[in-house]
């Protein structure tokens, strides 16, 4: 997912977006755990794609949404 994607989302939405990779982020670690996981790489995508979604946030949240 790519930040210009992001910037175009609601509050709403990234909120939903987070949880979801969040949620996937937990699964994917659970994967590895018991050696199921297929692509490892994953794991790196998401936890990137969080860190976009929080500074999106954070750049609303500091300078609203004229930003």
């Amino acid at each position: 997912m790519k930040a210009s994607e992001i910037r175009k989302m609601s509050a709403s939405e990234l909120d939903t977006k987070l949880h979801d990779l969040k949620d996937e982020l937990f699964k994917l670690r659970f994967q590895q755990a018991i050696n199921q996981l297929d692509n490892p790489m994953r794991i790196n995508a998401v936890k990137k794609d969080i860190a976009r979604i929080k500074t999106v946030q954070r750049d609303i949240e500091l300078h609203g949404a004229e930003s």
